[in-house]
């Protein structure tokens, strides 16, 4: 199980990483096209999920890795279930916006990707915390 701990928390690393450096990187008008909901918000937002992204990525790996402060890990992926919780409810508000099918369909394979985030992380968080825990 710790084996399979290790895999979930590098891919929800990368994947985090990738996402919150996007959003660090780019302004938000190129952000639009892959991010609808980054239009009513403002870009110092987008900014600040971004870096909680990428310090959440780092805590799910580095300490485990170094040694140093290990409990940050299950903490980190606690903080992306409750991220990933305001991003699913974001595509479940955005979904009622939304006026072709097409647009309707990629809001629920949005929030279905951020449910399947968010268990992730839960089981991260569950491992860690309890009978996984470094």
């Amino acid at each position: 199980m710790n084996l399979v701990l290790w895999i979930i928390q590098i891919l929800l690393a990368a994947a985090f990483a990738g996402a919150g450096l996007a959003k660090l990187t780019q302004p938000k008008d190129k952000l639009r096209d892959k991010m609808r909901w980054v239009d009513p918000v403002p870009p110092s937002q987008v900014k600040a999920l971004g870096l909680v992204e990428v310090l959440a990525a780092i805590g799910l790996v580095l300490p485990p890795l170094t040694g140093i402060a290990t409990v940050l890990t299950p903490l980190a992926a606690v903080g992306l279930v409750i991220v990933m919780i305001g991003a699913i409810l974001v595509h479940l508000r955005d979904l009622k916006k939304r006026d072709t099918e097409s647009e309707r369909r990629s809001e629920i394979q949005g929030a279905i990707f951020c449910t399947v985030l968010l268990v992730l992380a839960a089981v991260v968080a569950w491992g860690r915390f309890g009978p996984y825990s470094f």
